[in-house]
């Protein structure tokens, strides 16, 4: 299957190796001598959400790299027919291989992450192996106490089921319309659940959902690392997945750090302001943050 992470497994360590199309993006970054941009994207899409962003990026002087959770399918058709390659994928795993691939960079890239993405930024940040990281509409990590009553009805069709917790799990149109598109039209709606929706692992939101609890949880991030680089942190203002109340802990425990830390409400948005209509102003908004710091 073109573009998938294919992992294999080292006793009881799961490792995900990196594709070729990763590989050629590493190249074509470290010989271009200009500065990388990694995109993280989160549950329920894949990388080709930020196919529009990467031209933006590639227009402003930027390598753009958009990697692939482990066992990614190369398509949407393709992520719906095999929904079974998505199950049992952890943060940790997943963090892990966003890593690997920075590490091949000759220069230390930013990097930007939506939904699970968003956390997923942040934990590499937290490693100090980004130079500007965005996080937008980020999964609550350890440290976040508060969580809204729309972000667990939007993580229900998962959570609801604790077999879940090693199942590849689809969402119903209906329940996109909730979690991801419940700021757009009705015909935009199930344009982007037609265009861009495929199942995801249920295992990060259940690592989420118990990251207060679990000492030992991999859905943390290092706040206080100096080397964490600036951060900007975005929220949709109608996100119901994760809602303004979510980011503003984020924002607040990420202030601790004594790098820039900054936060931007997009006002009428919800979660799927990443691929919807509007998404340019959100990539304008970001690219803006990233020229700052990463010339």
């Amino acid at each position: 299957m073109p573009g998938r992470v294919p992992a294999i497994e080292l006793g009881s360590c799961v490792v995900a190796v990196i594709t070729e199309h990763e590989e050629e993006q590493i190249s074509k970054a470290n010989a271009s001598g200009l500065a990388p941009v990694v995109f993280v994207h989160g549950l329920w899409l894949l990388p080709s959400s930020w196919d529009r962003w990467a031209a933006v990026f590639a227009g402003a002087g930027y390598v753009p790299l958009t990697p692939s959770w482990p066992d990614d399918p190369g398509t949407v058709e393709e992520a719906n027919q095999h929904p079974e390659v998505f199950a049992g994928k952890t943060v940790g795993q997943v963090a892990g291989h966003y890593a690997d691939v920075i590490g091949k960079l000759d220069k230390k890239p930013a990097v930007i992450g939506h939904s699970f993405g968003g956390l997923l930024s942040q934990m590499v940040a937290g490693r100090g192996l980004s130079a500007a990281t965005v996080a937008i509409d980020s999964a609550p990590m350890r440290g976040v106490l508060l969580l809204p009553v729309s972000a667990l009805r939007a993580a229900s069709p998962v959570l609801g089921n604790p077999a879940n917790h090693h199942r590849a799990v689809p969402l119903t149109y209906s329940q996109f319309r909730y979690a991801f598109a419940n700021a757009v039209s009705e015909e935009e709606a199930r344009d982007l659940y037609a265009t861009f929706a495929v199942p995801a692992s249920g295992t990060p939101l259940f690592q989420a959902a118990t990251a207060n609890i679990n000492p030992f949880t991999e859905a943390r991030a290092d706040t206080k690392n100096p080397g964490r680089g600036p951060m900007l942190i975005i929220s949709g203002e109608k996100d119901n997945t994760a809602p303004p109340a979510i980011t503003n802990a984020i924002y607040t425990q990420q202030s601790r750090n004594p790098g820039v830390t900054e936060t931007v409400t997009i006002p009428g948005r919800g979660h799927a302001l990443v691929i919807d209509s509007g998404w340019r102003e959100v990539c304008d908004t970001s690219l803006a943050f990233i020229r700052r710091f990463v010339p």
